[in-house]
């Protein structure tokens, strides 16, 4: 009985476990089964042709790769890559700290707030770094969206984003809305109910740097 137990556990956790996503994909170049800023799981494969191209930034281990060819297996830090090549690069980002979905934190006992708290000094406390002056917000659906700095006065950064302006649905680039934060900034983001304080590293890069070192998902 206990081992009937045992394994029905694990077979329940197993799907959970296996659809939170690790990479994101950066660019894909040939007739792919993903897309330019799809989320990829561990273990999902990608068949790739001889010219065939894409690159994965992944969220947690900061890895940027560039895969031409082959098949790729996706990992929990890194791909493996048979009978293609991949070049990696190591991207500044906050992985360890990148805030999981609403669906992941159901799973995992984090916290995601509904409704914005009280402003407090604690909740100024920054739960993440981004590397680019312009970050990418993950809001599916747009909406009303604030951006206020926290560390020192100012006036807030206010603006809707309608639907049809959001990449695949969820993605808002300030870059590419020539928007951009100050450098060694504290700031709370606010948007569909939830928010997130985050802070800008001193040495952050213009325009569009590196995805995954400025994706704010919320």
């Amino acid at each position: 009985m206990r081992l009937l137990v045992t394994l029905a556990l694990i077979l329940c956790a197993g799907p959970a476990l296996a659809a939170d996503p690790v990479a994101i994909v950066e660019d894909a170049k040939g007739k792919l089964d993903v897309d330019f800023m799809d989320y990829v799981e561990a273990g999902r494969v990608v068949k790739l042709g001889a010219n065939d191209e894409l690159v994965l930034s992944y969220l947690r281990s900061c890895w940027r790769e560039t895969i031409k060819g082959g098949t790729v297996t996706v990992g929990a830090e890194q791909s493996a890559v048979a009978g293609g090549t991949v070049k990696r690069e190591k991207t500044p980002c906050d992985g360890g700290k990148m805030r999981l979905s609403s669906d992941q934190a159901a799973k995992s006992g984090v916290m995601v707030f509904r409704a914005p708290p009280k402003p407090t000094a604690a909740a100024a406390t920054p739960e993440m770094t981004i590397y680019g002056l312009s970050p990418v917000l993950d809001i599916k659906g747009g909406g009303h969206v604030t951006i206020a700095r926290v560390d020192q006065p100012g006036e807030p950064m206010a603006f809707d984003v309608p639907a049809q302006q959001l990449m695949r649905g969820s993605f808002y680039d300030l870059a590419k809305a020539n928007k951009a934060l100050a450098a060694g900034g504290i700031y709370r983001l606010t948007a569909a109910g939830k928010q997130i304080v985050f802070k800008v590293d001193p040495e952050a890069r213009p325009g569009q740097a590196p995805l995954v070192g400025r994706l704010i998902r919320l």
